[in-house]
């Protein structure tokens, strides 16, 4: 049978029929509601509509309020309980009565528990009258039994359309909780990949244009006197621009886990502190590099943060210094920690006094410290009391609150 079921009904078959029934009984309440009276007056009282019109009104008034019984549940089961028990008082039989039914079923889905075992005593009573006065000896228990156990019926299957109604509205409010969550979620991964991606443009665009900009002074500065000297600065200046284009290549290349170039150029790490400080030399900075304990077993994350903060260190040392400053990188791993410092000696220059704080206090430290934040460690940067700066970042490899 469920075969024959889905070959010739299917999703939009006999299968829908019900659903569809359903849906239209739902927008278009009035009407459904109001062919289910008349159906019911016409089939107890069709005996009657030629033999006396007072059945017929009699019957009308048990079954056509049932027209309104999803609108006012309530009110329609207590008009038709008042007919039928003015129909009890002047003892007029008929079988229109199960109206009292279809009002306390309604009644049972629409209203509170409460409200339902009130109605269910009205009709337990209405039972007990009927049969008290229609019902003869011998009968009376089994008539009894049989008619509560149809109420009874009528109003748990109510009661558990209410539930299940309640299910469905809890499911989906349920649903659309998860999906705002889910959209929120995306929404604060969108703002975390921006604030990300706009670290990395500005350390690799400072670093290297900062880099360019010391050449270049560099050059004009012996472009007369000694040509060969800017020449070369000229020829840095062009692969320190290379060199930043290509890692804005590497890095937008990262984004895109289907573009080849992400793999072929990874992100920087401890390996290229080295290069770092031979390009910043170059621009005319000494600077040493010292790297203490095993650094095989850092994460790839780690060691972007320790370079991007050394790089921002030293970006902001050739930008506040006057020439002949030197600068010192010290790296040091351990297994649960990493330490990073760089500190230089330099003076600041005549045009930035009282500028060189404001870059190191900004925007600079703000990105420093939320890289650190990542593994649960901080950024302290400041003036040392002989002259000079330095900048410490500490970051933790394993968890700092686990035991």
């Amino acid at each position: 049978m469920n075969t024959l079921l889905r070959r010739y009904g299917g999703e939009h078959g006999l299968a829908a029929v019900p659903a569809r029934v359903v849906a239209f009984t739902r927008s278009h309440a009035i009407w459904a509601d109001t062919t289910l009276a008349v159906a019911v007056l016409l089939l107890f009282e069709v005996g009657n509509l030629l033999r006396s019109s007072g059945w017929v009104v009699i019957g009308a008034a048990l079954t056509l309020p049932l027209a309104l019984r999803r609108r006012a549940p309530v009110a329609v089961f207590a008009v038709i309980a008042v007919v039928a028990l003015g129909q009890w008082v002047i003892d007029a039989r008929t079988g229109a009565d199960a109206s009292l039914l279809i009002a306390l079923y309604t009644v049972a889905a629409n209203c509170d528990r409460r409200r339902t075992v009130y109605a269910l005593a009205v009709v337990e009573t209405g039972i007990v009258l009927a049969v008290v006065r229609w019902t003869v000896d011998g009968y009376r228990f089994g008539a009894f039994v049989g008619l509560s156990a149809m109420a009874l019926t009528a109003a748990v299957l109510g009661a558990n359309l209410r539930t299940r109604r309640r299910y469905l509205v809890a499911l989906e409010e349920r649903a659309q909780r998860l999906e705002r969550d889910q959209e929120q979620q995306a929404e604060l991964a969108v703002a975390a990949e921006r604030s990300r991606i706009a670290r990395e443009m500005h350390d690799i665009v400072t670093h290297n244009l900062s880099v360019m900009v010391a050449l270049a002074d560099a050059a004009s500065m012996t472009v007369h006197t000694k040509p060969e000297r800017s020449a070369a600065a000229m020829e840095q200046v062009s692969g320190t621009g290379r060199q930043a284009l290509t890692e804005m290549r590497r890095f937008l290349g990262v984004l895109h886990e289907d573009e080849p170039d992400a793999a072929r150029h990874p992100q920087p790490d401890l390996a290229r502190l080295g290069a770092l400080a031979e390009q910043v030399r170059a621009a005319g900075l000494p600077t040493t590099l010292t790297v203490q304990g095993d650094t095989r077993n850092v994460p790839p994350g780690a060691q972007l943060a320790v370079y991007r903060l050394a790089q921002e260190a030293l970006t902001n040392t050739l930008k506040h210094t006057q020439p002949g400053a030197n600068a010192r990188i010290r790296v040091s791993s351990s297994a649960d920690r990493l330490e990073l410092s760089v500190i230089d000696d330099g003076r600041p220059r005549p045009s930035g006094i009282g500028e060189r704080d404001e870059p190191r206090g900004g925007r600079g430290l703000a990105g420093m410290r939320e890289r650190a934040a990542v593994y649960g460690g901080d950024v302290e940067a400041g003036p040392l009391p002989g002259g000079g700066w330095r900048v410490s970042a500490l970051l933790h490899l394993t968890d700092p609150g686990g035991s």
